[in-house]
This record gives structure tokens, C-alpha cells and sequence, in this order.
């Protein structure tokens, strides 16, 4: 798989979300992103006891699949309030609330909610403690605050057809990463969040990570599919070329691509009820 010399790169964006919502790729992401992890977050939220009454803050609810499942679990008397800088693509649904909210600037109510859960947020804000500490403000005394995130840096191929395939998939992670900082990201906020979270005040902090193998098909691979897509023009900046990104594709199509994927981390933590010690 030889590469070939990049055009011109784009001149390079402001720090900030990495993902544009506008893109015509964006919902694609929010799809494949359902599809890959939806089932984890739900399994975690059902432990957790979610169920009719609880009242529910979604921060940055992307999509809204998370938003409206919660909103059937907690109907008839509960209710779920979904946030996001770019709300648009979250559907109506009875119990749901749809706002637009920019979680860094804009005010939130305090002790209002019993579950507060974001998936994939906090690590693209570089005031991600300040917002950590805004979400557990938002929490009733003995509420729950649910972050589901990654570690991007760990994600190795395991069987690949070559020497070749395998330098360009490293090369390719490697430049996923340098795009991600590069936008403020911290790309291994998945890991760091439990002790954030104990630092910000919570108790029974109960973090889980999960990894899975990947083959070609499965929707976290569909995912990194449309990011070389998404992200086309950021790992242009970055050194790789059109060629090698469509090379990249071709890879995670093969039959016989397998590898690991990044590790997602569901983290949880609970408000201190009034005069608990922590």
C-alpha cells in the first residue's frame, strides 16, 4: 500500500469540538455510535436502576438515542432533560426535553436531577473539571452521575494481510491521536475519569472498562470508517493522504481484519446525601 504526496492541506481550525455537526458525515456518527455502544451504556444504566420517577439530565446528547431510551424508562411520572450544543438531530419523544446548551457557558439548575449522563463529551473540553464539577452540582443529594468515555490510546491490530497493512493502520491511529490533541482532546480521559470523580466529591465510584474485538462489520469499525471520512481534512493536516485513508477503509472492509478496539470506560458515582461522609 504505497502513499502518494497530499494536496495542499486545509488551513487548520480553532481548537474546539473536532466532530463539525454540520458535516454531511455527522449522522453517520451519531448512528454508528448508537449502534456500537448504545447496548453497554443501556446495561450500565438498568444496573443502576434507572426506572419510572427518576428525573435525567442528558449533557450532549448527540444523536438522542440514549435521551429517548431513558425517557421510556423513567415514564410515566419521570422525565428526561437532553442537552447539546446542536440539538437538532434529537427526536421528539414523550417525557423528553430538548435544549439547546452549551454545558461550558451556559447555567444549569442545581440539585435537580437523580441521573446525569454524558457519553463522549468531557474529553473534547478543555474545562472538562469545571464541567465535571458543574454536573455533580446538578445532582440531587444521592443522585448518580453516570460519564461514559475513552482511552483512545490503547487499540492494536491483531491480524492484518502484511507487514504493509500493518505500518499504515499505526500510522493511522498514530495521526488519530496528534488530530485529537491537536482539537484539546484528552485522549485518555477514559481512564482518569474515576478519580476525577472522586476528586469532584462522589462516593461508591464504580468504574468499568470494556474492549472488544473488532472485525470488519462490527459498528465500532463502521465508526472509524466514517471518521476518515468525518475527519478527512484533519488527517490531511496531519500527513496522511487521500489515498491512504481510502487504503485505511479497504483494511477494515477485509474479511480477515481483526483487531482491538480502544477501551471505553463507563465510570459512575454518587452525590453524597446530605450530612454522608465522603
Amino acid at each position: 500500500m504505497s502513499s502518494t504526496t497530499a494536496e495542499q492541506p486545509p488551513a487548520a481550525p480553532e481548537p474546539g469540538y473536532v466532530f463539525d455537526n454540520d458535516s454531511v458525515h455527522a449522522a453517520g456518527q451519531h448512528r454508528c455510535l448508537a449502534a456500537a455502544y448504545d447496548p453497554f451504556t443501556r446495561e450500565r444504566l438498568t444496573e443502576a436502576g434507572i426506572g419510572p420517577g427518576w428525573h435525567c439530565l442528558d449533557v450532549g446528547a448527540g444523536g438522542g438515542s440514549v435521551a429517548t431510551w431513558l425517557a421510556e424508562r423513567v415514564a410515566p411520572t419521570g422525565s428526561v432533560l437532553a442537552t447539546d450544543i446542536a440539538p437538532e438531530r434529537i427526536p421528539a419523544a414523550p417525557g423528553l426535553r430538548v435544549l439547546r446548551h452549551d454545558i461550558v457557558r451556559d447555567p444549569l439548575p442545581e440539585a435537580a436531577f437523580d441521573l446525569v449522563y454524558s457519553r463522549l463529551l468531557l474529553r473534547h473540553l478543555p474545562e472538562r473539571v469545571a464541567v465535571l464539577d458543574r454536573l455533580v452540582r446538578a445532582l440531587r443529594p444521592g443522585g448518580l452521575l453516570q460519564l461514559d468515555d475513552f482511552d483512545i490510546t490503547y487499540g492494536p491490530a491483531l491480524l492484518v494481510p502484511g507487514a504493509e497493512a500493518q505500518r499504515l493502520y499505526e500510522t493511522f491511529l498514530e495521526a488519530k491521536i496528534r488530530v485529537m490533541r491537536r482539537a484539546g482532546v484528552d485522549v485518555a480521559w477514559g481512564r482518569n475519569m474515576a478519580a476525577a470523580m472522586r476528586r469532584a466529591g462522589l462516593v461508591d465510584i464504580d468504574p468499568r472498562p470494556r474492549v472488544e474485538l473488532w472485525s470488519a462489520g462490527h459498528p465500532g469499525v463502521q465508526l472509524v470508517v466514517n471518521t476518515t471520512r468525518h475527519l478527512r481534512d484533519a488527517f490531511v493536516r496531519e500527513g496522511m493522504t487521500d489515498r491512504q485513508l481510502a487504503q485505511v477503509r479497504e483494511l477494515l472492509t477485509d474479511p480477515g481484519f481483526r483487531a482491538t478496539s480502544c477501551v471505553l470506560y463507563s465510570v459512575r458515582g454518587r452525590r453524597p446525601r446530605d450530612g454522608e461522609a465522603r
